[in-house]
């Protein structure tokens, strides 16, 4: 008798790698920042991810093994939601270096490392400079209406795109190697998405600052039936004039390398001494 043993489905005809090895990864890098670190950041996290393509193509032999995991526990710092396309480079560079004995090794982390910096200048202009503002802005602006969507949908603006994406980079990563990110950095889209994820960043923080950033003073000016508050000019003279001095300020501070923590509470200090004075 004979017995049929499925063969495990591959992520491509010549691959070794299997789709159990691709979701498995896909899985792990969900994990980057959990066990970030000062000295090498998120590198444990990164070997964590890698570690079931290396058990797949170096199965057997434990040096290389070792070897290949020691290799993937260097520095490593990159935007979580597309640290798929480096890990999917990785896994092809890693594939060839089992199946060529003249593969130069080094070339692995020497191709990650350089790729960093402009897969996170993408990463971090649209998912935390633009894409999470966007999402802030619609939460906000339903929650301060007590809108249960709001915090839904500041989740779902986040996360759809994040996890398209991270599939994306993960498949391609795995299927075109260095390759793929060499082409599109040929195009100059690199610098082309970077440049228009930051404008719109810009246009977001400049709608969320008039709406969501608010002071009102309460002094009145004037006397008896005559007496207006003195926010009534302010509003004739320029709507949203405070908050706008306030943005200006802030980022002001911020450029001269104050911390934010220090700006935070000097803000909640300032706040509660005008309230306890009246004048908010």
């Amino acid at each position: 008798m004979t017995t049929n043993s499925k063969k495990p489905e591959t992520i491509s005809t010549e691959s070794q790698i299997t789709r159990k090895d691709f979701w498995k990864c896909f899985r792990r890098s969900l994990t980057l920042d959990s066990s970030w670190n000062y000295e090498r950041m998120q590198n444990l996290a990164y070997a964590y991810t890698m570690a079931p393509i290396i058990r797949r193509l170096y199965k057997g032999d434990k040096e290389k093994t070792s070897k290949a995991l020691k290799r993937h526990l260097e520095f490593m710092s990159v935007t979580p939601h597309i640290s798929t396309l480096l890990v999917g480079i990785s896994g092809a560079m890693e594939e060839e270096n089992s199946k060529n004995e003249n593969f130069d090794e080094n070339g692995i982390n020497a191709v990650k490392s350089s790729l960093m910096g402009p897969v996170s200048g993408i990463g971090d202009s649209f998912f935390w400079g633009t894409l999470k503002l966007i999402a802030a802005g619609v939460g906000i602006a339903l929650a301060s209406q007590g809108n249960i969507m709001g915090p839904i949908l500041f989740l779902l603006i986040i996360n759809i795109p994040h996890f398209i994406i991270r599939y994306i980079c993960l498949d391609k990563g795995f299927k075109y190697g260095t390759q793929f990110f060499k082409d599109v950095s040929g195009s100059s889209i690199v610098s082309q998405v970077m440049e228009a994820t930051s404008m719109l960043g810009l246009m977001v923080i400049g709608g969320m600052t008039a709406s969501n950033v608010m002071l009102e003073l309460s002094i009145n000016v004037g006397s008896g039936e005559w007496a207006e508050p003195i926010q009534t000019y302010l509003d004739q003279i320029m709507p949203c004039m405070l908050p706008a001095i306030i943005f200006g300020v802030m980022y002001w501070l911020l450029g001269k390398k104050v911390k934010t923590t220090t700006i935070l509470i000097s803000v909640m200090l300032i706040c509660i001494a005008l309230a306890g004075f009246g004048i908010v």
